[in-house]
């Protein structure tokens, strides 16, 4: 595939314009190695990773392959504890922790915002990429980064947002549209019913910033890829379809979920962290959500949710566990994931022929 616009391929060292979503708990070195040395850009997520897991996984992938590969951070702010929020919560979860026989008291781990530690493991590793959602890192650390030459991404719901994150010294930015599975990207506004698709916010993004434009939500083939480039942008970033690769962590349950999906299958979700993630409606989802007024800030959530997720699994059901999913789950391949990127870039070449005839 001989790729006409090359600003990605220049920019990030890679052959392919195809970056491969770093999905908290899915990723895994294997998935970005194997994505990296297929010419894409692997991805590994540090959103839910302490130090030493980082680490753990920085070191994989660097002995894994000489290529680029991007890591991922959220930048959320510590949200204020709401003690009369958080009781609400707890109280409308008590039936389900009887049920499954949790302590009341039971906690989950919370996700840990980018900060100077992450910061520290980054500049020693040197990623190509760290890429951020939610915005961007206070700009002390922007500055560090930017010192060492790292590449900063970031994902923008709106043209707003976008011509922000280029303002702020983004090298390219990811136009993640509503069909987009896991978290929003979305950090200056909050009102989900406003959210673009793909095919409405990638030109108008485009025409909002000089940088390249990523396009995320939805793309599974080459179809989709084909598209995304047919509206202007520069490349596409695409996780549902790598899920069901061997390299992927994705766990059996959700696997056998992911496979059942369709395009009917899945909504916005607040009731697994506090912030609207795409996801599988399975039951927590129809009895709690998917938006609950309840649900306290983002991560905070999950603190009172996490518990009921392993009871439930022992049993083998899915209930209370978060499926994310975009709106194309039925674009998901089993097959390893460099195979999957290269029958991507064939099916790209192949619609671009049959379009020019």
């Amino acid at each position: 595939m001989n790729w006409q616009d090359r600003r990605l391929l220049d920019l990030f060292g890679v052959e392919h314009p195809i970056l491969q979503a770093p999905m908290a708990g899915v990723t895994s070195p294997q998935l970005a190695i194997a994505t990296s040395e297929a010419g894409g850009l692997g991805s590994i997520a540090g959103a839910m990773l302490t130090p030493e897991g980082l680490r753990q996984e920085l070191q994989m992938v660097k002995q894994g392959t000489g290529r680029p590969f991007n890591v991922n951070f959220f930048v959320h702010k510590a949200p204020a504890v709401d003690a009369s929020r958080d009781a609400r919560w707890r109280q409308r979860l008590a039936p389900y922790y009887q049920e499954l026989g949790v302590p009341a008291d039971a906690k989950g781990p919370s996700r840990a915002a980018f900060d100077a530690v992450a910061c520290d493991l980054v500049l020693e590793f040197k990623p190509k990429v760290a890429s951020f959602h939610f915005g961007l890192p206070d700009r002390a650390l922007m500055q560090r980064l930017k010192a060492a030459k790292i590449l900063i991404i970031s994902s923008a719901t709106t043209a707003e947002e976008a011509r922000w994150l280029e303002g702020e010294g983004a090298d390219a930015v990811i136009a993640q549209g509503a069909e987009a599975g896991g978290h929003r990207g979305m950090f200056m506004t909050d009102d989900i019913a406003r959210q673009a698709g793909t095919m409405a916010l990638v030109p108008q993004v485009v025409d909002a910033v000089k940088v390249p434009v990523i396009a995320a939500g939805g793309i599974g083939d080459g179809r989709g890829i084909a598209a995304a480039l047919a509206l202007g942008a520069a490349g596409v970033q695409i996780g549902t379809a790598f899920m069901l690769t061997p390299e992927a962590k994705t766990a059996p349950m959700h696997r056998a979920a992911l496979k059942k999906a369709n395009d009917n299958s899945t909504t916005l979700i607040n009731v697994f962290t506090g912030r609207p993630a795409r996801g599988i409606v399975n039951r927590v989802v129809r009895e709690v959500g998917p938006m609950s007024p309840d649900a306290p800030a983002f991560p905070l959530a999950a603190e009172a949710m996490q518990p009921l997720r392993g009871p439930a699994e022992a049993k083998g059901s899915t209930d209370f566990t978060p499926l994310w999913s975009g709106q194309a789950p039925t674009l998901a391949r089993e097959m390893p994931a460099g195979e999957l990127v290269a029958a991507m870039v064939r099916e790209t070449g192949a619609v671009f022929s049959r379009v020019r005839g």
